[in-house]
């Protein structure tokens, strides 16, 4: 059997012995030549001192092997000296590389520990895989995907985190029947800020799933719609931007992908960077949601008619009589503006904040609060 031996590692002042004796030298003789005290070379000898710099160019100089032999040497040493770290900074920092270790235990998904070996089970569990280099798909039977479609690791982390969430919540089996027809009750709450802590009941009567994550910074996550079987899916919003008109625009997004049981093959559909122009290069299933989603805001038919007869001027008060004519909140009506315009300075003031609302009534994990799972 062959057994691996590590070299003893000698303080320099031993090679510095053997090359004085070499060469006939004193200590003092060595200590005339490069100006430097007796007790110096004493010390260094006697592994007492450190080879600094200076006396390394000065060594190697005197004895002719350059410095480079001397602060290698030394080096060589003093890392002989410390203790070894077993590989457990390898193993951490590997953890680190891979997963956003420090969101997801600011989060409260992981919990804090000084042990590798917790940290590492920790994430095994959360992932629900067998080792720290194994592939994470998010569904089972999900079909291969392309590299440059793969969602990155802090999506994959928010996207685990609400599929365990919803994976808690006891609901009536989903009906796209009752789901459809909850639009128009959906419709009615779109007047005022207020009204959006209704949608977590009204989907659950429809069997569907409703989940709000803080998003992880750097995920650029908007929504995203997944099954967690052919009859449970599930919409979870990351509310990144806490805006009116995107909250409804991007529920509705997530809804159809329900409605047209769009992501059951890869088992998810994730969607990010919803707040953009209209017309865009995308999916025919993401063109179809977003038409779905606008349409629901505002109707194809009024924005146009509305943009042709007040166009070029969008006065602020036109706006705001267009808006209370639909009973949907101004709010609403600029982001549909905004996004056919390209003017995402419009009427800004009009686009209020809505997550107290929803949070306070749907499953929400974040901006403070750990849903214990």
């Amino acid at each position: 059997m062959n057994t691996t031996t590590v070299a003893e590692v000698f303080p320099p002042g031993e090679f510095l012995r053997e090359e004085l004796e070499a060469r006939g030298w004193s200590q003092t003789e060595l200590a005339e030549i490069i100006g430097r005290p007796v007790r110096l070379i004493n010390e260094l000898i006697a592994g007492k001192k450190a080879i600094t710099p200076e006396t390394a160019v000065q060594l190697g100089d005197s004895l002719g092997t350059g410095p480079e032999l001397w602060m290698n040497l030394e080096s060589q040493y003093q890392l002989s000296k410390v203790r070894s770290t077993d590989g457990l900074i390898a193993r951490r920092a590997k953890l680190y590389e891979r997963f956003p270790v420090r969101e997801m235990i600011k989060r409260g998904w992981i919990e804090a520990s000084k042990s590798i070996e917790v940290l590492e089970q920790q994430f095994l569990a959360f992932f629900a895989i067998d080792h720290l280099d194994a592939e994470i798909p998010f569904a089972h039977a999900a079909k291969k995907m392309a590299p440059q479609d793969l969602p990155s690791m802090r999506q994959l982390a928010w996207l685990y985190r609400a599929r365990r969430l919803a994976a808690e919540q006891v609901i009536i089996a989903y009906s796209g029947d009752a789901l459809r027809q909850a639009l128009p009750r959906l419709s009615a709450l779109l007047s005022a800020p207020e009204e959006t802590r209704h949608v977590a009941r009204v989907l659950a009567e429809c069997g569907v799933r409703f989940i709000v994550v803080e998003p992880i910074p750097g995920a650029k996550i908007d929504g995203a719609c997944f099954w967690l079987s052919a009859t449970q899916p599930v919409v979870a919003l990351s509310l990144r931007l806490d805006r009116i008109d995107n909250f409804w625009f991007v529920l509705r997004h997530e809804l159809e992908h329900v409605l047209q049981c769009h992501g059951q093959d890869p088992g998810y559909i994730l969607d990010q960077d919803l707040d953009t122009a209209v017309g865009g290069e995308v999916s025919e299933e993401e063109a179809v949601a977003n038409t779905a989603a606008a349409d629901f805001c505002v109707s194809a038919d009024e924005i146009v008619n509305f943009m042709q007869r007040v166009s070029p001027i969008f006065k602020e008060e036109r706006v705001l009589l267009f808006a209370q004519r639909l009973n949907v909140h101004p709010g609403i009506v600029v982001g549909q503006l905004q996004r056919r315009l390209g003017r995402y300075d419009l009427f800004r003031k009009h686009q209020v904040k809505v997550r107290q609302f929803i949070t306070s009534s749907a499953l929400t994990d974040g901006w403070g609060v750990v849903h214990t799972v």
